[in-house]
């Protein structure tokens, strides 16, 4: 297909900043919504980006998005599910937070609480819940992987077998329709997997851009879990599996 100028503009803001939306390209090139939209369908079409609500996304594939561009995707929805999802963990839990721009926000929505511990494989939750009063926070050891500070592998799977927690939050990059929860590292689902079998209630935060992609290693089915905290409704299968299985599912309010 033949891109026009504008559409290779949006393909190359895409590329920078991981998503783009209707809204802002609108705004951006001084065009309708609805020239917007009929050029991301067409780039949709192309295979080029995939749409999401509000906006469009690079497809994912083998490799995961970099992670300063994870972090500008949806990051007011992360920060209104990570309100949402700490309504639900009270004062003196202890938990587990893993690997994500996610869990990241639930940790920056936990500053409020008192006397928690928390066990993590990610540095960047680790310094967000320094500056926490009393937190006991205890960091895994194992490979660091230098893109986005989580720590993997083994020997990260090992030292978490070790606990037994009240709650485990949870991210994922990827939400298939028939529920299954998608991730690229072979190595962090090995402790993810430890992370669920090890926690009394899981709970996964995951923003809408997850429904539309893909990645090829799988957590767990959020059968397993016990609550799912997000921005909008999720697809129609997700929920009749949520609802067979007594998953709760939580749309957080609009940040």
């Amino acid at each position: 297909m033949a891109l026009n100028f504008r559409q290779n503009e949006i393909l190359n803001i895409a590329r920078k900043q991981g998503k783009v939306t209707v809204d802002g390209l609108a705004e951006s090139f001084n065009v309708t919504v609805q020239t917007i939209r009929r050029d991301l369908t067409e780039l949709c079409n192309s295979s080029a980006l995939t749409r999401v609500h509000g906006g469009a996304v690079i497809p994912s594939g083998v490799e995961n998005i970099d992670y300063e561009q994870r972090v500008e995707i949806a990051s007011e929805a992360k920060t209104s599910i990570a309100q949402e999802c700490v309504k639900h963990i009270p004062n003196g839990a202890s938990l587990f937070l893993n690997i994500g721009t996610s869990t990241e926000a639930v940790a920056r929505a936990l500053l409020n609480h008192e006397g928690l511990m928390v066990i993590t494989n990610n540095m960047n939750v680790a310094n967000i819940l320094a500056t926490g009063s009393d937190f006991e926070v205890i960091i895994a050891g194992g490979i660091l992987r230098r893109s986005d500070c989580g720590l993997v592998g083994e020997v990260t799977a090992e030292f978490m077998r070790q606990f037994k927690v009240d709650y485990a939050v949870i991210g994922t990059s990827a939400l298939d329709e028939d529920g299954d929860l998608l991730d690229f590292d072979f190595r962090e689902v090995k402790v993810s997997q430890v992370i669920i079998r090890n926690a009394r209630k899981t709970f996964l935060v995951a923003d809408s851009s997850k429904f539309e992609r893909s990645a090829p290693v799988k957590i767990a089915s959020l059968a397993e879990l016990d609550s799912f905290f997000t921005d909008i409704n999720p697809p129609e299968s997700v929920l009749q599996l949520c609802e067979s299985s007594g998953v709760k599912v939580k749309v957080a309010a609009e940040h």
